[in-house]
């Protein structure tokens, strides 16, 4: 589908749609218009449920929300679409598809940041419609949900609209290229949003940016419609991609201790991906055989997770750590590795589940002992972590996105001079820097009482700030 032809159906269904429940929230003319840039919306992954979640939630506050996915590889989106919001599909990747016979789709792209992991997933096409699209957009706000997709959003987005970044990796897990880049073109835009506070300080800390809001969001995470778990099945339970930083077999390593000492317990492992084989030979070596399971992936995870008693976290690193959150929904306590940077920001150690360094296998079977021999405090610890849950239910992460939505529109000058500020500090930087260049040249040389006089009357305007005097008086006298 092109972005101009789609845009312009899709949003005359969008305003004719009805609100169905939630028409009281205010008149449909002046809502909020707000496009969400999605890499594949068709696709199963963690940044694409909270991107619908998000979608559906500000839908229910009478927001007019549209999707627009970068890619299209299949009819229907496996994860469900609120009906109120619209699915807008750029480039469609599949075989039969009039896309894939275009010239610009055999291209690179060019636009995409070569060094997002993605790209090689990009074609110019991608670029093309893109371009073709924020050009038309008339949204009152726009986000980004991946690096790649925030400089695209930064570069061509539409400047009366409110630029938004989500970031949902940590800054850390960016390489040094990529985040060079993004520092580059993240100046450009109104906000970046993390999924935790601990991140947002990291970006405050590490890349700067001038006149650019950086604040923490957490992801939303709705509700679960399963009953709660009752805390008596002797069960764990894991999930998440079966890859080496989630580590599985850190996890694997612990629950034979735990085995070996409470051998009526279960673990089960949820999830696929490309550690499966060496995860199940890890099973296998060490006589796990008869007592953990690595299950396959399973969607929605709340069913299996209301069926366990606790759940457990390995992991070396956690952007947010949404399945830690929907095990709290289920009322089951969490015991997690106190890795960066989501775990400690979800988990109050000791009242709704345990946290435990890192990368230590024997902290972490004794937390997981601690609470099989325990029944009473691990469903105390499951009520309050249901309790504990509501704190990512969607009205207050709404509210908060529209508190910032109205913040920014509210001091957009005055992050304007804030910009225009930082670029003149560091154009006198450079002018300082280049008369001392130019006055160590004159130096090592015979020189004019004027070359002279020129060289140090620059060096001295530029030193002391006055960029805009010292340009002047180079292109005066000749030396600009």
């Amino acid at each position: 589908m092109k972005a101009g032809a789609g845009t312009s159906q899709s949003r005359g269904a969008r305003r004719t749609r009805a609100t169905g429940p939630h028409e009281g929230h205010g008149n449909v003319e002046s809502r909020t218009k707000i496009v969400l840039l999605l890499h594949n919306a068709y696709a199963i992954g963690g940044t694409v449920r909270t991107t619908l979640n998000l979608a559906s939630a500000l839908a229910d506050h009478g927001h007019d929300v549209e999707i627009v996915s970068m890619l299209r590889h299949r009819e229907s989106p496996r994860f469900a679409v609120d009906p109120r919001v619209a699915l807008v599909p750029l480039v469609d990747t599949r075989a039969d598809g009039p896309d894939v016979r275009r010239p610009e789709y055999a291209e690179p792209a060019r636009d995409f940041l070569a060094a997002d992991k993605r790209h090689d997933q990009y074609s110019r096409l991608n670029d093309l419609r893109v371009r073709e699209y924020l050009s038309r957009c008339d949204a009152d706000v726009v986000i980004g949900t991946r690096p790649g997709i925030n400089v695209y959003l930064a570069r061509f987005g539409p400047r009366r609209a409110l630029r938004i970044a989500q970031e949902h990796l940590r800054h850390d897990a960016h390489s040094k290229k990529l985040r060079r880049v993004l520092a580059r073109h993240y100046r450009g835009l109104d906000a970046v949003v993390t999924t935790t506070e601990a991140d947002a300080a990291v970006y405050r800390a590490r890349m700067p940016l001038p006149g650019v809001r950086v604040l923490a969001v957490p992801n939303i995470v709705p509700e679960s419609s399963v009953p709660p778990s009752d805390g008596t099945a002797e069960v764990v339970a894991a999930a998440g991609r079966l890859v080496p930083g989630k580590r599985f077999d850190l996890l694997l390593e612990a629950f034979s201790t735990v085995a070996a000492k409470e051998p009526d317990w279960q673990l089960r492992i949820y999830g696929g991906g490309p550690e499966r084989e060496r995860l199940q030979g890890l099973i296998d070596e060490l006589g796990l055989g008869g007592h953990a399971t690595l299950m396959g992936a399973r969607s929605p995870i709340e069913a299996e997770f209301a069926q366990a008693s606790l759940v457990v976290s390995a992991s070396d690193a956690e952007s947010f750590g949404m399945t830690l959150v929907e095990a709290m929904r289920c009322g089951v306590p969490v015991v997690s590795t106190d890795c960066p940077l989501g775990p400690a920001e979800i988990i109050r150690d000791g009242i709704d589940g345990r946290l435990v360094p890192t990368g230590d296998p024997s902290a972490l079977a004794e937390a997981i002992l601690d609470l099989v021999w325990d029944p009473p405090a691990r469903r105390a610890m499951g009520l309050a972590a249901r309790d504990g849950a509501h704190r990512y239910d969607p009205a207050p992460i709404v509210a908060r996105y529209e508190l910032l939505f109205a913040e920014l529109r509210a001091d957009r000058v005055a992050r304007a001079w804030q910009r225009a500020r930082s670029r003149a500090a560091a154009w006198s930087r450079t002018c300082t820097r280049a008369a001392r260049r130019r006055l160590a040249g004159l130096r090592s040389r015979p020189a004019s009482a004027r070359a002279w006089a020129r060289a140090w009357a620059w060096a001295r305007a530029s030193a002391g700030g006055d960029w805009a005097r010292a340009w002047a008086r180079g292109v005066q006298d000749g030396t600009r």
